[in-house]
């Protein structure tokens, strides 16, 4: 855990991201319920989340497989999300999904599996993910060093163009997705298709110009605020004309929006124009 495990200085202890990690997935996999076990002992399931995690991580040499594509960290070269996810499909045959911060910034690899019976005994079957691969641009993605980590000896790629970015202010158009930012963090989750913030994988939104604004629709339908909550559904006839203020999603001048709780695991949260707990800001990234 000390070596493979650790947190980003700036959001607190190792201990406080194990905390996290275990809340938000340990505790909703059935296998690991106490009733599971047979001469149960305290915190049994606990230690097998953290093994088999840990155990899967070391099969996934990430850096590797990327250094061994010619995608090395740079402060300067830029690559495209094609080549990133062909670099982590090649070893293992399937699609891997990558997570840009700061719109093109490569931030986080996700791998997936099917499990052939109990977390902690059964065999793991690499799988392809459902629904987007990437949140990143086509081009002009970012892998940077870590903070005093030293530049790669001699490999040295050519920088691919800058992505297209959305003119500040101007309606968002095309496809995208809509990237959650909570508590000051780069990216906490997304949109989806109904029009709730969850930590899953985003939602592919349809922003089409009107007027000086945009509407928005899912696969679910148009999306509109109801009764002060931001909604998608086939049920809406009207779609509300939005806003970019910025880069984010703005409704009636106002690019803050409000949840009652940040999301864990399954969990689907509304999204409101009413002051609540938490507040929250919707970035447009582009497809």
């Amino acid at each position: 855990m000390n070596t493979y495990w650790k947190n980003d200085p700036n959001d607190g202890s190792d201990e406080s991201l194990w905390e996290h990690e275990w809340e938000k997935h340990g505790t909703c996999i059935s296998t690991l319920k106490t009733s599971c076990y047979t001469n149960y002992t305290p915190q049994q399931e606990v230690v097998d989340f953290f093994n088999k995690v840990v155990a899967l991580f070391k099969t996934l040499p990430t850096y590797t497989w990327l250094s061994n594509a010619g995608i090395v960290p740079s402060a300067t070269a830029t690559y495209t999300s094609a080549a990133i996810l062909a670099a982590l499909k090649a070893p293992r045959g399937v699609t891997a999904v990558i997570s840009c911060a700061n719109t093109n910034q490569l931030d986080q690899v996700f791998y997936f599996y099917d499990v052939t019976g109990s977390v902690q005994s059964g065999t793991f079957v690499p799988t392809n993910p459902v629904g987007s691969t990437s949140n990143c641009p086509a081009t002009g993605v970012k892998y940077l060093l870590k903070s005093g980590s030293p530049a790669p000896g001699t490999t040295t790629t050519t920088a691919a163009p800058s992505p297209t970015t959305t003119t500040p202010g101007a309606p968002f158009s095309g496809t995208g997705y809509l990237e959650v930012t909570e508590g000051g963090k780069t990216s906490n989750g997304c949109i989806i298709s109904g029009g709730t913030w969850y930590m899953g994988t985003c939602a592919t939104f349809t922003a089409t110009v009107s007027g000086s604004g945009f509407t928005l629709s899912t696969s679910k339908g148009k999306c509109a605020i109801q009764s002060n909550n931001l909604i998608c559904a086939s049920t809406v006839t009207t779609a509300t004309v939005f806003t970019n203020s910025g880069g984010n999603l703005a409704y009636a001048g106002s690019s803050t929006f409000y949840a009652s709780s940040v999301p864990t695991g399954s969990m689907q949260v509304t999204v409101s124009t009413t002051t609540l707990a938490d507040s929250l800001t919707m970035v447009w990234q582009a497809i």
